[in-house]
């Protein structure tokens, strides 16, 4: 498998530092708010990565933290009249509500800063007796950027470059513009632990360096987010970590791409901020998961509801071919004949092409590209007389079947039953589109009364009435279904 490396710029082979185990780390929310479709990316992101090592046979410890201490936490819980541990609780549960909906497996452990407090000061006072670090008057620690030399290497930053018109502002106590805070001394009505430099709280730097250290070893095998946290975030964790440690912090550091509103970066004063609950008040949990897989994970994604809708009608193509390569597959008779070797042909490289794709740097956009090419080959052989009813078929749709397990299992998506699946889709679509349902069901009702009585006429102005309404009626043998038109 090869990966992307933010700091190498470029793909190289995946092997971890110990044989068949894995350390991944990746930076998790600030616990102020509800998790916006950019928190969703890059958890499915790192999600499906999780999958697929594990897939590949690697025993993998994922970890993911939660900021649960910061400005904008004590701000929100200030606003409310609530502790900033009250406001934290309230929005990491959300966060697991919101990814569990989305089938983003949890992490394996899930450190908050908070309980990292120890470790964070044994951190502070190493880079301060190795001369990285000082500590000023007022009780704040900052790190001296100048004190390590790799500064920039992820971020591809120079410190010159960076130093040109920054300015340290008046009452700051830094001996350099270009230092960051470690430790922040407290304010009046601010949460505060005891430190060896006044009462404080850690800087937001500081509190993935520790927790990383703590729970993998160093150097560990991936370490990743979103491409707004290589700077400064990124960058600083590895001055700190790596200055203190004397360990390179991460062999691989992975990136997801930005998500933008309809072509503008999102943001609460453009007034194009989505939630993930915004989006999933109206669409189905899969098909938000599925949208956000249809791009490579490095390249920026443009959401629009018509995007989503695209996904959805796409999501609905693979559930149908499903449902109906399940029900061929069940028959009971079946004649001798083997598959044609022109259609192995087709199957066979659609097969490897899905695991290669995602083998080169998780492709996941890539290996649906397969997906849909295999979806379109089972039915036209399903369509095909001369096809239907051979032994061969058979096993290629149990083949196919199989296959679907897979994709679900890596890609956390197709992994529904298909009928209750398109029955679920259905009734969203209804709802969304303002239809009446007890409507439908009363019209699909009578009409079916109407058929088994044997009048035709009152059956067909039944099914019209539903056709006014965008309701298409479709009669099977097992009796008659309906969908959005």
């Amino acid at each position: 498998m090869q990966l992307y490396n933010s700091m190498t710029r470029r793909k190289e082979n995946f092997e971890p530092r110990r044989s068949g185990k894995v350390g991944m780390y990746a930076c998790g929310i600030t616990a102020y708010d509800l998790s916006h479709i950019g928190h969703a990316r890059s958890a499915v992101v790192f999600d499906v990565l999780n999958r697929y090592l594990r897939h590949l046979g690697y025993d993998v410890t994922f970890v993911r933290n939660f900021t649960d201490v910061d400005d904008k936490i004590i701000a929100r819980a200030n606003r409310e009249g609530k502790t900033s541990a009250e406001i934290a609780e309230t929005y990491i549960e959300a966060f697991h509500e919101d990814m569990d909906r989305l089938n983003v497996r949890r992490a394996d452990i899930g450190p908050r800063a908070t309980q990292y407090i120890e470790a964070m000061q044994q951190l502070v006072q190493k880079l301060i007796d190795g001369g990285h670090a000082y500590a000023v008057p007022s009780g704040d620690v900052y790190f001296r950027v100048r004190s390590f030399p790799g500064y920039g290497k992820l971020s591809g930053r120079d410190v010159d470059d960076l130093r040109s018109g920054a300015r340290i502002a008046i009452g700051e106590e830094k001996e350099d513009p270009l230092d960051f805070a470690l430790w922040k001394a407290a304010k009046p009505g601010e949460p505060f632990w005891e430190s060896p430099w006044g009462k404080g709280r850690p800087g937001w730097h500081l509190e993935c360096s520790a927790m990383s250290e703590k729970n993998l070893d160093l150097p560990l095998d991936i370490h990743g987010g979103g491409q707004d946290l290589i700077f400064p975030h990124h960058e600083n964790e590895i001055a700190q970590s790596e200055a203190s440690t004397g360990k390179e912090l991460a062999r691989f550091w992975v990136h997801n791409g930005f998500v933008q509103i309809n072509s503008e970066k999102m943001s609460k004063s453009l007034n194009n901020f989505k939630t993930i609950r915004d989006i999933l008040e109206h669409r189905q949990p899969e098909t938000l998961r599925f949208f956000l897989l249809g791009k490579h994970y490095r390249s920026p994604i443009d959401f629009s509801f018509e995007g989503l809708d695209d996904a959805e009608r796409a999501l609905k193509r693979v559930y149908e071919c499903l449902r109906d390569a399940r029900a061929a597959s069940m028959r009971e008779t079946w004649k001798k004949g083997d598959m044609p070797a022109s259609v192995l042909d087709e199957f066979e490289p659609l097969e490897k092409g899905c695991f290669e794709a995602m083998d080169d740097d998780l492709n996941t956009a890539g290996a649906l590209g397969h997906v849909f090419g295999m979806v379109r080959l089972v039915n036209r052989i399903l369509e095909d007389k001369s096809l239907r009813n051979k032994e061969g078929t058979r096993v290629l749709l149990e083949r196919f079947g199989r296959l679907a397990s897979a994709w679900s299992d890596v890609l956390g998506v197709f992994g529904a039953d298909p009928a209750a699946f398109l029955e679920e889709l259905r009734d969203t679509r209804a709802v969304r589109a303002g239809i009446d349902m007890d409507r439908v069901r009363s019209l699909m009702e009578e009409r079916a009364a109407a058929r088994a009585a044997k009048d035709f006429a009152k059956s067909d102005a039944t099914r019209d009435e539903l056709a006014a309404m965008g309701i298409e009626v479709r009669d099977t043998p097992s009796g008659a279904v309906w969908d959005i038109a």
